[in-house]
């Protein structure tokens, strides 16, 4: 203490204060990317910014910060995002300690937020655009890119052994196309749409829903349930949707507390993105302290 105050005011302010966080940038909104965010911000990294499309094929809505597109604002276990159009608008949720969420079309247009980290939390099981050199880290989820290349880190989503490694070099594991189990069931929890056109549907997420029950519809054709349960993750009614899309997603479980938090999956997965995060923080803090952002 004695040391503290014999510091000149500047260096005692310096060492005092929070360091500052860095500009993050995570590709989705999402139940993944909203997990990842969602841990991030838990962690005291607080200046960060979200991105999806001006209408979100998100499913676990719930447990997503892309609704704060449709409402204003969205909140997950405790978190608050709003929605932001400008550089002023993500500066403001940042300073009242909330996560930002930008339409993917409204970012080119914001100047000067270079963010230093880049999480693809998209899970289109491909490479949408994603670069290397698009940030200092650039961290991608799941298969469709290469550790290296395309990204600095890889984070496998895959559910087994390694769900949530980070893969330094290489790739994660090639999509399987088969939904994880839960309670046993697998691709039957899965709701899908069987034609192109508008989702049309009038139920909602943690409703009961039995087998062979008619959940919607898409162009006429009905979307029924593959087995008894809780509807824990259901498309936006009126989305635009093309045959084989994921719209819906019932947990057999029966637990309606389960639609109103994270999986653990994305959990797993958020704390590597976490991990790795520290990992580019430690390695600035080692190789370049003037440039310290963590």
């Amino acid at each position: 203490m004695g040391e503290l105050r014999t510091m000149s005011p500047a260096l005692r302010q310096a060492s005092t204060d929070a360091p500052l966080s860095p500009v993050i940038l995570v590709k989705g909104a999402g139940e993944m990317a909203s997990a990842v965010a969602w841990r991030l911000h838990m962690a005291h990294l607080r200046r960060i910014c979200m991105l999806d499309l001006e209408n979100p094929l998100c499913v676990r809505r719930t447990v997503s910060f892309c609704t704060a597109l449709e409402s204003g604002a969205a909140s997950v276990e405790g978190v608050r995002a709003r929605a932001a159009r400008t550089r002023e608008e993500i500066e403001r949720a940042w300073r009242v300690r909330e996560i930002a969420v930008v339409r993917t079309g409204d970012w080119a247009r914001i100047a000067g937020l270079a963010p230093e980290v880049v999480v693809d939390a998209i899970l289109a099981k491909r490479n949408t655009g994603t670069r290397k050199d698009n940030a200092p880290m650039v961290i991608a989820l799941g298969p469709g890119f290469v550790a290296g290349a395309d990204c600095h880190l890889v984070v496998e989503t895959n559910r087994g052994h390694d769900l949530g490694r980070i893969i330094v070099s290489g790739s994660a594991a090639p999509n399987t196309g088969v939904p994880g189990e839960i309670a046993g069931h697998a691709a039957d929890r899965v709701l899908r749409a069987p034609a192109a056109g508008a989702f049309e549907t009038d139920r909602a997420i943690g409703d009961l829903v039995h087998a062979q029950e008619v959940i919607g519809r898409v162009a006429g054709q009905p979307v029924k349930a593959g087995i008894d349960g809780v509807l824990r993750g259901l498309i936006r009614a009126g989305t635009a949707v093309v045959p084989g899309l994921k719209i819906g997603d019932i947990d057999p479980r029966g637990r309606r507390e389960y639609c109103d938090t994270i999986s653990d999956k994305a959990r797993a997965i958020a704390g590597a993105v976490l991990e790795a995060v520290m990992r580019h923080c430690n390695d600035v803090r080692v190789e370049s302290p003037a440039t310290l952002r963590c």
